[in-house]
Protein backbone atom coordinates (compact mmCIF):
# COMPACT_ATOMS: atom_id res chain seq x y z
CA UNK A 1 0.00 0.00 0.00
CA UNK A 2 0.92 3.02 -0.99
CA UNK A 3 0.40 5.01 2.98
CA UNK A 4 2.11 5.51 5.70
CA UNK A 5 2.01 2.92 8.23
CA UNK A 6 2.53 3.81 12.09
CA UNK A 7 2.29 1.14 15.00
CA UNK A 8 0.50 2.66 17.81
CA UNK A 9 0.89 2.07 22.00
CA UNK A 10 0.34 -0.44 23.27
CA UNK A 11 -1.01 -1.87 20.07
CA UNK A 12 -2.77 -1.08 16.71
CA UNK A 13 -1.67 0.55 13.43
CA UNK A 14 -2.20 4.03 11.89
CA UNK A 15 -2.26 4.27 8.45
CA UNK A 16 -2.52 7.66 6.41
CA UNK A 17 -2.38 8.27 2.39
CA UNK A 18 0.92 9.30 0.42
CA UNK A 19 -1.02 10.26 -2.20
CA UNK A 20 -4.48 8.55 -3.51
CA UNK A 21 -7.41 9.14 -0.49
CA UNK A 22 -9.47 7.14 -2.16
CA UNK A 23 -10.18 4.50 0.79
CA UNK A 24 -11.53 1.71 -1.19
CA UNK A 25 -7.69 1.39 -2.96
CA UNK A 26 -6.44 -0.01 -0.17
CA UNK A 27 -6.15 -3.71 -0.64
CA UNK A 28 -8.97 -5.55 2.04
CA UNK A 29 -6.22 -8.35 2.33
CA UNK A 30 -3.36 -6.38 3.50
CA UNK A 31 -5.60 -4.65 6.20
CA UNK A 32 -7.12 -7.85 7.32
CA UNK A 33 -3.07 -8.60 7.99
CA UNK A 34 -2.37 -5.81 9.62
CA UNK A 35 -6.25 -6.38 11.69
CA UNK A 36 -4.49 -9.94 13.01
CA UNK A 37 -1.61 -9.11 14.14
CA UNK A 38 -2.54 -5.64 15.70
CA UNK A 39 -5.71 -6.09 16.65
CA UNK A 40 -6.88 -2.32 15.63
CA UNK A 41 -6.55 -0.34 12.39
CA UNK A 42 -7.27 3.78 12.19
CA UNK A 43 -7.70 4.68 8.73
CA UNK A 44 -6.98 8.27 8.95
CA UNK A 45 -6.79 11.24 6.17
CA UNK A 46 -8.75 9.29 3.56
CA UNK A 47 -11.77 10.62 2.09
CA UNK A 48 -15.03 10.34 3.84
CA UNK A 49 -18.34 8.57 3.10
CA UNK A 50 -21.13 11.18 2.61
CA UNK A 51 -23.83 9.12 3.44
CA UNK A 52 -24.61 5.74 6.00
CA UNK A 53 -25.64 3.91 2.51
CA UNK A 54 -21.82 4.52 1.34
CA UNK A 55 -20.29 3.43 4.68
CA UNK A 56 -22.39 0.17 4.87
CA UNK A 57 -21.00 -0.56 1.16
CA UNK A 58 -17.56 -0.08 2.26
CA UNK A 59 -18.10 -2.45 5.03
CA UNK A 60 -19.04 -5.41 2.80
CA UNK A 61 -15.72 -5.70 1.74
CA UNK A 62 -14.98 -7.08 4.71
CA UNK A 63 -17.48 -9.94 5.25
CA UNK A 64 -20.84 -10.37 5.54
CA UNK A 65 -22.41 -7.41 7.61
CA UNK A 66 -24.40 -8.12 10.58
CA UNK A 67 -28.35 -7.11 10.34
CA UNK A 68 -30.20 -5.22 12.75
CA UNK A 69 -33.47 -3.98 13.60
CA UNK A 70 -32.63 -0.50 12.37
CA UNK A 71 -30.14 -1.64 9.45
CA UNK A 72 -26.89 -2.23 9.05
CA UNK A 73 -25.41 1.18 10.34
CA UNK A 74 -25.93 2.36 13.81
CA UNK A 75 -25.98 6.43 14.12
CA UNK A 76 -24.15 6.87 17.44
CA UNK A 77 -25.55 10.60 18.07
CA UNK A 78 -26.64 12.04 21.82
CA UNK A 79 -30.85 12.01 21.99
CA UNK A 80 -32.37 14.58 23.56
CA UNK A 81 -34.15 11.81 26.04
CA UNK A 82 -32.10 8.77 25.20
CA UNK A 83 -34.03 5.46 26.46
CA UNK A 84 -30.29 3.90 26.89
CA UNK A 85 -27.14 5.10 27.26
CA UNK A 86 -25.82 4.11 23.74
CA UNK A 87 -27.37 7.07 23.11
CA UNK A 88 -26.48 9.02 25.94
CA UNK A 89 -23.32 10.95 26.71
CA UNK A 90 -22.65 8.98 29.51
CA UNK A 91 -19.00 7.21 30.59
CA UNK A 92 -20.03 3.43 28.70
CA UNK A 93 -18.07 0.09 30.84
CA UNK A 94 -15.56 -2.24 28.61
CA UNK A 95 -18.10 -5.23 26.63
CA UNK A 96 -18.00 -6.64 23.71
CA UNK A 97 -20.72 -6.61 21.17
CA UNK A 98 -22.96 -9.34 20.04
CA UNK A 99 -23.18 -10.83 23.65
CA UNK A 100 -26.85 -10.52 23.25
CA UNK A 101 -27.04 -11.18 19.84
CA UNK A 102 -27.53 -14.69 18.25
CA UNK A 103 -24.08 -14.15 15.99
CA UNK A 104 -20.43 -12.01 17.54
CA UNK A 105 -19.32 -9.89 14.88
CA UNK A 106 -15.32 -10.35 14.09
CA UNK A 107 -15.03 -6.55 12.74
CA UNK A 108 -16.55 -3.58 14.68
CA UNK A 109 -16.00 -1.03 11.91
CA UNK A 110 -16.67 2.91 13.12
CA UNK A 111 -16.58 5.98 10.78
CA UNK A 112 -16.62 8.95 12.88
CA UNK A 113 -18.95 11.73 10.94
CA UNK A 114 -18.09 14.38 13.82
CA UNK A 115 -15.84 14.87 16.12
CA UNK A 116 -15.90 16.49 19.55
CA UNK A 117 -13.72 19.13 19.83
CA UNK A 118 -10.81 18.89 22.11
CA UNK A 119 -11.33 18.47 25.31
CA UNK A 120 -15.14 17.67 25.27
CA UNK A 121 -14.54 14.34 25.95
CA UNK A 122 -15.97 11.04 24.08
CA UNK A 123 -12.94 8.82 23.34
CA UNK A 124 -13.82 5.19 22.60
CA UNK A 125 -11.60 2.71 24.50
CA UNK A 126 -9.94 -0.36 23.89
CA UNK A 127 -9.00 -3.27 25.84
CA UNK A 128 -6.46 -6.04 24.50
CA UNK A 129 -7.24 -9.15 26.60
CA UNK A 130 -4.46 -11.09 25.22
CA UNK A 131 -2.37 -8.62 26.62
CA UNK A 132 -4.46 -8.39 29.78
CA UNK A 133 -3.91 -11.86 30.62
CA UNK A 134 -0.60 -12.41 29.73
CA UNK A 135 0.87 -9.10 31.66
CA UNK A 136 -1.91 -10.01 35.01
CA UNK A 137 -0.56 -11.93 38.10
CA UNK A 138 -1.52 -15.70 38.42
CA UNK A 139 -3.69 -14.92 41.43
CA UNK A 140 -5.73 -12.87 39.38
CA UNK A 141 -6.21 -15.15 36.50
CA UNK A 142 -6.69 -18.15 38.52
CA UNK A 143 -9.40 -15.85 40.34
CA UNK A 144 -10.87 -15.08 36.96
CA UNK A 145 -10.61 -18.42 35.52
CA UNK A 146 -13.32 -19.35 38.25
CA UNK A 147 -15.89 -16.97 37.77
CA UNK A 148 -18.97 -16.74 35.21
CA UNK A 149 -20.68 -13.74 34.02
CA UNK A 150 -24.59 -13.34 34.15
CA UNK A 151 -25.75 -10.74 32.12
CA UNK A 152 -29.22 -9.35 31.08
CA UNK A 153 -30.15 -6.41 29.05
CA UNK A 154 -33.31 -5.36 27.94
CA UNK A 155 -33.62 -2.70 25.26
CA UNK A 156 -35.50 -1.68 22.04
CA UNK A 157 -33.54 -4.25 20.18
CA UNK A 158 -33.63 -7.05 22.04
CA UNK A 159 -34.20 -8.57 25.14
CA UNK A 160 -31.43 -10.96 26.51
CA UNK A 161 -29.95 -13.39 28.51
CA UNK A 162 -26.20 -14.65 28.32
CA UNK A 163 -24.01 -16.47 30.72
CA UNK A 164 -19.75 -16.69 29.85
CA UNK A 165 -17.07 -17.66 31.23
CA UNK A 166 -14.91 -14.52 31.98
CA UNK A 167 -12.15 -16.56 30.68
CA UNK A 168 -13.09 -18.65 27.29
CA UNK A 169 -11.51 -19.71 24.32
CA UNK A 170 -10.65 -17.43 21.17
CA UNK A 171 -13.44 -18.58 18.63
CA UNK A 172 -11.08 -19.25 16.05
CA UNK A 173 -7.86 -19.76 17.53
CA UNK A 174 -6.52 -21.74 20.07
CA UNK A 175 -5.42 -18.55 22.79
CA UNK A 176 -7.66 -17.59 25.60
CA UNK A 177 -9.50 -14.17 25.41
CA UNK A 178 -11.40 -12.37 27.94
CA UNK A 179 -15.19 -11.94 27.74
CA UNK A 180 -16.26 -9.38 30.57
CA UNK A 181 -18.90 -7.07 30.84
CA UNK A 182 -17.55 -4.37 33.30
CA UNK A 183 -20.47 -3.09 35.77
CA UNK A 184 -20.62 0.83 35.50
CA UNK A 185 -18.69 2.36 37.97
CA UNK A 186 -20.89 4.94 40.42
CA UNK A 187 -18.43 7.73 40.42
CA UNK A 188 -18.45 8.22 37.01
CA UNK A 189 -22.39 9.61 36.83
CA UNK A 190 -25.57 8.47 35.62
CA UNK A 191 -25.84 5.39 33.59
CA UNK A 192 -29.18 5.18 31.44
CA UNK A 193 -30.99 1.70 31.59
CA UNK A 194 -27.44 -0.44 33.17
CA UNK A 195 -27.40 -4.21 32.29
CA UNK A 196 -28.40 -6.54 34.82
CA UNK A 197 -24.83 -8.48 36.38
CA UNK A 198 -24.34 -11.08 38.45
CA UNK A 199 -21.00 -13.04 38.85
CA UNK A 200 -20.74 -16.64 40.13
CA UNK A 201 -18.05 -19.44 40.99
CA UNK A 202 -16.55 -17.58 43.62
CA UNK A 203 -17.03 -16.83 47.14
CA UNK A 204 -18.95 -13.35 48.04
CA UNK A 205 -16.23 -11.88 49.41
CA UNK A 206 -14.22 -12.58 46.23
CA UNK A 207 -17.01 -10.43 43.93
CA UNK A 208 -14.75 -7.04 44.99
CA UNK A 209 -10.99 -8.65 44.31
CA UNK A 210 -12.58 -9.68 40.58
CA UNK A 211 -14.20 -6.38 39.64
CA UNK A 212 -10.64 -4.44 41.13
CA UNK A 213 -8.32 -7.14 39.22
CA UNK A 214 -10.15 -6.91 35.91
CA UNK A 215 -10.41 -3.08 36.00
CA UNK A 216 -6.62 -2.99 37.42
CA UNK A 217 -5.81 -5.24 34.15
CA UNK A 218 -8.18 -3.80 31.38
CA UNK A 219 -7.07 -0.39 32.05
CA UNK A 220 -3.53 -0.72 32.53
CA UNK A 221 -1.33 1.47 30.29
CA UNK A 222 0.39 -2.23 28.72
CA UNK A 223 -2.79 -3.19 27.61
CA UNK A 224 -5.28 0.13 27.39
CA UNK A 225 -6.00 2.24 24.07
CA UNK A 226 -8.25 5.45 24.25
CA UNK A 227 -9.05 6.58 20.61
CA UNK A 228 -9.57 10.27 20.33
CA UNK A 229 -11.77 11.04 17.13
CA UNK A 230 -10.73 13.13 14.33
CA UNK A 231 -13.83 13.83 11.83
CA UNK A 232 -13.11 11.34 8.94
CA UNK A 233 -11.55 8.68 11.34
CA UNK A 234 -12.32 4.27 10.38
CA UNK A 235 -11.36 2.43 12.94
CA UNK A 236 -12.01 -1.39 12.51
CA UNK A 237 -11.34 -3.22 15.56
CA UNK A 238 -11.16 -6.90 16.87
CA UNK A 239 -14.40 -7.69 18.50
CA UNK A 240 -13.39 -11.37 19.48
CA UNK A 241 -9.76 -10.07 21.10
CA UNK A 242 -10.87 -7.02 22.56
CA UNK A 243 -13.39 -4.66 24.83
CA UNK A 244 -14.60 -1.62 23.80
CA UNK A 245 -16.46 1.08 25.65
CA UNK A 246 -16.20 5.07 26.04
CA UNK A 247 -15.50 7.84 27.72
CA UNK A 248 -18.21 10.86 29.06
CA UNK A 249 -18.58 13.48 26.61
CA UNK A 250 -19.97 17.21 26.87
CA UNK A 251 -23.63 16.97 26.41
CA UNK A 252 -24.38 18.39 22.86
CA UNK A 253 -20.83 18.35 21.70
CA UNK A 254 -22.08 16.64 18.71
CA UNK A 255 -20.33 13.54 18.68
CA UNK A 256 -21.24 11.54 15.68
CA UNK A 257 -20.03 8.27 15.11
CA UNK A 258 -21.58 5.27 12.51
CA UNK A 259 -21.12 1.84 13.14
CA UNK A 260 -20.82 -1.29 11.35
CA UNK A 261 -21.09 -5.00 13.01
CA UNK A 262 -19.34 -7.87 10.24
CA UNK A 263 -19.25 -11.35 11.08
CA UNK A 264 -16.35 -13.55 10.67
CA UNK A 265 -16.26 -16.26 7.79
CA UNK A 266 -18.30 -18.61 8.76
CA UNK A 267 -20.10 -16.64 11.18
CA UNK A 268 -19.83 -17.26 14.78
CA UNK A 269 -22.68 -18.12 16.65
CA UNK A 270 -22.68 -17.07 19.86
CA UNK A 271 -22.01 -19.67 22.25
CA UNK A 272 -23.19 -17.97 25.64
CA UNK A 273 -27.28 -17.07 24.62
CA UNK A 274 -29.43 -18.15 26.83
CA UNK A 275 -32.67 -16.39 25.70
CA UNK A 276 -32.84 -13.61 22.91
CA UNK A 277 -36.29 -11.92 22.14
Amino acid sequence: MDCEITYLKPYGVLITPKSDTNIEALNIKELKQFFHQEHLILLRGFDAFDSADKFAEYCENWGEVSLWPFGKVLELIQQDEPEDHIFDNSYMPLHWDGMYRPQVPEYQIFQCVKAPQAGQGGRTTFSNTLLALKNAPEEHVSLWKKTTGNYHRKMSFYNSKTVSPIITKHPQREHLVIRYNEPHIEEKGDFVNPPDLNFTGIEAEEVELLHASLRQALYDPQNFYAHEWQTGDVVICDNFSLLHGREAFITQSHRHLRRVQVLSNPPVDNPSLESYQ
